[in-house]
C-alpha cells in the first residue's frame, strides 16, 4: 500500500505576523514547507524545529532575479509545489503634507511586483504539482479608501485584480486561485508619542482561519465583517485623522472652478 506524498508548500512573508503563523499551521500537517522572508532568524528557527520539513529560501523579492533563483531551486530540490501562499508585502503610510513618491513606489514595487515574480516562479511548479493551489493574501484597503494608505491601497487592489484574472486564465490547467483579504489594519500613528491603534485578530487567530478555509478551495476569504465593525469608533478617536465611516465629505469651502 502507497502512502500518499506530503504536499509541498511555498509560503512567502513567513518571518512574521500571519505569515509565520500560516508556516505553523502548515507543518503541524507533515507538510513540507519552502519559507521565504528577508528575515533570516524566524526561517532558521522553524528549519531547526521542522528540520526534514522546511526548506529555507530567504532574499528579497522584489529583486526578479532573486526569485527566479528561488524557483530554481525549488526545481531542483523538490521538483513541483502543489500549493504556493503569497504572503509577502509591507505597509508603509503616506504625509501628505510632505508627499514622497519613493514610498509609493517601494509599496506597490514589494506588493505587486514582487508577487508577480513569484507566481512567474510558481507557475511552472504549480503545473508539475497535484491538485495545484494559488494563494494571494492582500489587505482590507482593497475596498476602504483610509489617510495614509495611499500607497498600500493602490497596490493591494492591483493584487486582487491580478489574482482574480488569472483565477479565469488558469481554470483549464486545473490550477485553483483564492485571495484573501484579512480583516487587519494598523491605523497610522500621527504623532511620535501616539501608538497605532490595532484593529486586527492574532496572527495565530487569522492563520488557523485562513487555512481552515483554504482546504475549502474558496474563490475568496474575506473578514468584512470584523473589519468594518473595528473601524466605526475611529471617528470618535481625538489627535487623529477621524474618519467618517458612512458619511458625505463636507468641504469647508466651495470648490474653486477652473475658468475657461
Amino acid at each position: 500500500m502507497s502512502l500518499t506524498p506530503p504536499r509541498r508548500y511555498w509560503l512567502t512573508g513567513a518571518g512574521n505576523g500571519i505569515g509565520a503563523a500560516l508556516a505553523e499551521e502548515i507543518l503541524k500537517t507533515g507538510a513540507s514547507l519552502a519559507v521565504s522572508s528577508r528575515l533570516v532568524a524566524p526561517l532558521k528557527t522553524l528549519s531547526q524545529r521542522y528540520p526534514r520539513q522546511v526548506l529555507m529560501l530567504a532574499g528579497d523579492l522584489t529583486s526578479a532575479q532573486t526569485v527566479r533563483e528561488i524557483g530554481e531551486q525549488i526545481a531542483r530540490e523538490w521538483g513541483s509545489l502543489d500549493s504556493v501562499i503569497l504572503n509577502a508585502g509591507t505597509c508603509e503610510y503616506v504625509d501628505v503634507q510632505q508627499f514622497d513618491a519613493t514610498i509609493v513606489e517601494h509599496v506597490v514595487r514589494t506588493n505587486l511586483l514582487a508577487c508577480s515574480y513569484c507566481i512567474e516562479a510558481a507557475l511552472p511548479l504549480l503545473r508539475a504539482g497535484t491538485a495545484p493551489h494559488l494563494v494571494g493574501i492582500a489587505s482590507p484597503v482593497t475596498s476602504l479608501a483610509l489617510p495614509g494608505a495611499e500607497a498600500h491601497g493602490r497596490a493591494k487592489p492591483g493584487l486582487q485584480h491580478l489574482f482574480e484574472s488569472m483565477r479565469i486564465k488558469l481554470a483549464p490547467s486545473e490550477i485553483e486561485v483564492t485571495f484573501v483579504s484579512p480583516g487587519s489594519f494598523p491605523t497610522p500613528a500621527t504623532t511620535a508619542d501616539d501608538s497605532p491603534l490595532s484593529l486586527r485578530w492574532p496572527a495565530g487567530k487569522a492563520a488557523r482561519h485562513i487555512f481552515a478555509e483554504l482546504k475549502h478551495r474558496p474563490l475568496n476569504i474575506a473578514f468584512p465583517a470584523l473589519f468594518m465593525a473595528a473601524l466605526w469608533p475611529l471617528e470618535k478617536i481625538t489627535n487623529r485623522p477621524q474618519l467618517a465611516i458612512g458619511k458625505r465629505i463636507v468641504r469647508k469651502h466651495p470648490p474653486i472652478l477652473d475658468r475657461l
